[in-house]
């Protein structure tokens, strides 16, 4: 690289035009908004002053030495990309005046670099608070729309509608799930691309489909994000798209108490619109008051139901008594509504109290439960409905004359009594062409003042308990007569009010407008601040029981972990409560009996506690107790059996009494806890380490449990690992002929080559492999290395036996992929052999069959495994294709050293039955765990041919069988 200074750079001092283009710099340089403008305005302002250089960044930790000759001088540092700004120019020295200008020029850049880092900050700052509060807003909507008394429609598409407002949610829907039934329900599905949507009201059985990405989600509860290619990367089945193929989809389960019963599910079909980690954070955490939100309007609606029952019940009782009572009490009704009608049109009480105590005096006559006023405006051209009362159509707005039930009052000025048949006679003849809401009975009369009729009064009933008859017509015609007189006063009193109100209004109006406008802004700021307010108290405490959430749980025990850190002498303990059995108490009594047992147990922890501990309730039967300033370990143990004690007294809940127990696990802080939810996990392990020991009681978190639960966790993920590296392998144990030892045929045994434990044989990892969903991908991979090796191994004449568990007859298509993978590596069906448990027989016992049958047809032999130590029912040797039976090692242990004891030994007599049931079945017999000669000398004595164990040879390698030396027999020749 090389520089050349210019003559104007060299000077010792400077012009009125260099000074001018430093002024004009500065100026720009406080314009620019980012870093990349600030380099542009350093560059051309070197460019005026006439020096040679070059800018550049360099990352702070960077390395880079410069060519010789060149000279490096920092100028600025940029706080927000962690880089400096540097000038390289020639090595040889600058004039000082160059020099302090280049001083003040980096002084200038590095203060305009600060700037914009802040301002970057304080935007990045005020957008999580915008967000925090959308949030905020969304949880408030959602509380808000558990408790209004909207339709359950209404409130699902508020409830999309505020999803929408935190993240893109154009196609949402919400799916319920019924595990008692197997069946899903869609209570709102809105989907831009999808022409054949899900009715809300059906329920579909979950097997239908299977595999889909909602079957995923709700039968794995963990929330799913991504494209289709990434989702069925993540998923370990299957995936089968149902529906258009989106671009991202983002789905999240809804919990009860650890279980899932539904799903919120959004997607995108728009290439620039994907779902990020944060949204999928945001809808798990907006889920959680979704659910809730929807089991609060569930439970409304059991409790609307019932009282709604509970109701027309005590109508029934009392109807027949109503109306023996009003037939004494009608006329007296009447002549007292009459003098109450005439009375009101005196009254100085508005239209609207004139209205409603019209239809109480109405009520008092007729049944009037639903209750219209209709009237004509001045020109007779619309319908105005000044009163309305009614259980079905809640707002009757204004209309214009049409062809209704009202209309025809009006046009023929005579009452109108219908019902259904009457209704659909008069659309039929076109008198009526248009009718609300279908009533069961309808009964309209006109209201006539001069001589002309004004207005309709009319009721109706929906229910067939409540008809009207011609009584009931005359009755309210004689009447509506006596109200167009009290309305046609009452009007005119009415004009004249309004038109005095209308001059004090237009005078009040202005004076009031400043007041109002105040008024507003101090109301709108209260009710903020309560919002805040309960806002902030739902967030923290339990909507059931009032006690502090986990929230609030957390933040106390973050703060006694923060000061048990500064003072280890200021103890504290974690005591995680669960109530034993508790979902048979709501399964047995109900859920509504069951949040009111758990509303008494947290009264009585709290008895059991000082003012100052907290217990809160973590979801479900969960409850925590933060106990603050304990002395010793013993208090916490001492409180945990006080709370257990005071759990065992019967609770009275309504006319039942309930007992039940609770198991405790207690942590104590020490110096490796970091987080407050280490804590509260420790607890919770010891708590299910207690009911392991047999419930109601308490359990202290020590090292064994953190012991056995880290061993736990690196097992999978050593598991996982070793899957993933190919660390399973198979070896073979030969089955021989007792006889002379030739071997026929091997068994692949499961061993695992752990790069730290050594060789592993199933027993030391089975279970976790199976907790942890590791096993059936094992076996796979095991089986795959037993295909590729047996023609090797068997030379196309003799088999090899694979064990193929239970949890693989899950999968329909088990004996196709089985096949499938045999023809992969162009392995005959008749060296391969199918070993089943009689367990395994028992879990699906018609798809099992189908499987076992389908192999045999194409060549596979079924070997029964540990045969007499299960069921041992012979309908399993005539209904599955079973072509072998292998005995139990646990018989051949039984067998006498003494040969003269074989015909007492009632091991033997057992290992003679299965041969002599498996000869007349012309099945095959091959005896497991053969280890010594006498053993081997009694089978050959009762016909048993084939065996297999430790007498012969252990199981070995591949590598082993297939080597030069290897033993084609495993006895020594007979003499």
């Amino acid at each position: 690289m090389s520089f050349v200074p210019t003559q104007s750079a060299s000077g010792s001092g400077r012009t009125s035009s260099g000074q001018l283009a430093l002024h004009g710099a500065v100026e720009r340089l406080f314009s620019v908004t980012d870093a990349a403008g600030v380099v542009d305005v350093c560059e051309r302002l070197l460019a005026t002053l006439g020096f040679a250089g070059r800018l550049r960044w360099r990352l702070h930790g960077d390395s880079w030495t410069p060519d010789p000759g060149v000279r490096q001088i920092d100028l600025a540092d940029d706080p927000q990309g962690l880089r400096t700004l540097i000038l390289e120019c020639p090595a040889a020295p600058l004039p000082v005046t160059l020099e302090a200008e280049l001083a003040w020029l980096g002084r200038v850049v590095a203060s305009r670099l600060r700037q914009l880092a802040e301002t970057a900050r304080l935007y990045e700052a005020i957008s999580r608070l915008a967000m925090a509060e959308r949030l905020q807003r969304a949880l408030y909507a959602i509380a808000e729309q558990a408790g209004s008394d909207h339709a359950m429609p209404d409130m699902m598409r508020a409830l999309h509608g505020i999803v929408g407002s935190l993240m893109y949610a154009e196609n949402f829907y919400i799916v319920l799930y019924d595990e008692a039934s197997g069946s899903v329900r869609f209570p709102y599905y809105v989907d831009t691309m999808d022409k054949d949507p899900p009715s809300p009201g059906e329920s579909v059985p979950l097997r239908e489909m299977e595999y889909s990405l909602t079957w995923n989600l709700l039968k794995g509860g963990q929330p799913i994000m991504g494209s289709i290619e990434e989702v069925s990367q993540q998923l370990p089945g299957r995936l089968i798209p149902i529906g258009p193929n989106c671009e991202h989809w983002l789905g999240v389960p809804l919990l009860r108490e650890g279980r899932v019963v539904g799903g919120i599910v959004m997607q995108s079909y728009r290439s620039d619109t994907r779902y990020t980690q944060n949204d999928r954070e945001l809808l798990s955490y907006v889920a959680q008051h979704v659910q809730t939100a929807l089991e609060r309007r569930a439970a409304h609606a059991e409790l609307e139901r019932r009282v709604a029952d509970r109701t027309a019940a005590l109508r029934e009782a009392n109807r027949v008594l109503r109306q023996q009572v009003l037939q004494r009490q009608r006329g007296e009704r009447l002549q007292a509504a009459l003098f109450r009608i005439a009375e009101m049109a005196s009254a100085p009480e508005s239209l609207e109290g004139f209205y409603a105590a019209v239809h109480r005096i109405i009520s008092g006559l007729i049944y009037a439960r639903n209750f219209y006023i209709a009237l004509l405006d001045e020109d007779g051209k619309q319908i105005n409905f000044p009163y309305s009362v009614d259980e079905v159509d809640a707002v009757r707005p204004p209309r214009t004359h049409g062809r209704g039930a009202t209309e025809y009052v009006l046009r023929h000025g005579k009452p109108l009594l219908a019902d259904p048949a009457e209704i659909d006679r008069l659309v039929s003849i076109g008198e009526i062409s248009q009718f609300g809401a279908r009533s069961v009975c309808w009964l309209g009369v006109p209201l006539v003042w001069n001589d002309r009729v004004m207005g309709v009064l009319a009721v109706q009933s929906y229910t067939p308990e409540h008809t009207y008859t011609a009584r009931d017509q005359e009755l309210l015609t004689f009447v509506s007569y006596h109200i167009a007189n009290a309305l046609q006063r009452k009007h005119t009193n009415e004009s004249l009010k309004q038109a005095y109100a209308s001059l004090e209004r237009r005078v009040d109006e202005r004076t009031r407008a400043l007041a109002l406008a105040n008024r507003d802004l101090r109301e709108q700021i209260a009710e903020r601040e309560r919002v805040e307010r309960r806002l902030k108290y739902e967030t923290l405490h339990d909507s059931l029981t009032g006690l502090p959430n986990r929230t609030l749980l957390l933040q106390r025990l973050d703060h006694a972990l923060n000061q048990y850190k500064a003072d280890p002498q200021r103890l504290f303990a974690v005591l995680f409560i669960d109530l034993d059995r508790f979902k048979v108490i709501n399964d047995s009594v109900g859920h509504l009996v069951g949040d009111d047992l758990l509303f008494q147990v947290g009264g009585r922890i709290r008895g059991c506690l000082k003012t100052r501990d907290l217990v809160a309730r973590l979801g479900g039967d969960e409850f925590a107790v933060l106990l603050d300033g304990i002395t010793e370990p013993a208090m916490a143990q001492q409180i945990a059996e006080r709370i257990i004690t005071q759990l065992q007294a019967p609770f009275r809940l309504g006319i039942k009494e309930i007992f039940t127990s609770a198991s405790i696990g207690i942590s104590l802080p020490a110096p490796h806890y970091q987080q407050p939810e280490e804590l509260l996990r420790d607890a919770d392990a010891a708590m299910y380490s207690a009911k392991d020991d047999g419930r109601h009681r308490a359990a202290l978190f020590d090292d064994r449990l953190r012991y056995e639960a880290l061993s736990l966790l690196e097992m999978e993920g050593d598991l996982r690992r070793g899957l993933a590296r190919n660390e399973f392998e198979p070896y073979y144990q030969p089955v021989v002929a007792i006889a002379d030892g030739s071997i026929v045929g091997f068994e692949a045994l499961l061993r695992w080559n752990h790069p730290e434990r050594g060789l592993l044989s199933p027993g030391d990892f089975l279970i976790v492999a199976e907790e942890s969903g590791c096993a059936e991908n094992i076996d796979w991979q095991i089986f795959e290395q037993v295909f590729a090796q047996t023609l090797v191994l068997t030379r196309g004449e003799g088999f090899i036996s694979i064990n193929v568990s239970g949890r693989h007859f899950r999968l329909a298509d088990l004996d196709e992929r089985l096949l499938a993978a045999m023809e992969r590596h162009g392995v005959p069906t008749h060296c391969i052999r199918i070993e089943v448990t009689e367990r395994a027989l028992l879990e699906n016992p018609p798809q099992v069959k189908r499987i076992l049958e389908s192999l045999r047809q194409q060549g596979v032999r079924i070997s029964l495994d540990d045969f007499g130590t299960g069921y041992s029912s012979l309908s399993y040797l005539h209904q599955y294709p079973i072509q072998t039976l292998k005995i139990d090692r646990s018989f051949i242990t039984e067998l006498p050293r003494d040969l003269a004891e074989l015909e007492e030994n009632q091991g033997l007599a057992v290992v003679r039955g299965i041969q002599v049931l498996a000869d007349s079945l012309k099945m095959e017999v091959i005896a497991e765990g053969i280890e010594e000669e006498h053993q081997r000398e009694a089978l050959l004595r009762i016909g048993t041919r084939y065996a297999q164990g430790f007498l012969f040879a252990r199981a070995q390698p591949a590598s082993h069988w297939l080597g030069p030396d290897a033993p084609a027999r495993l006895l020594p020749p007979a003499d």
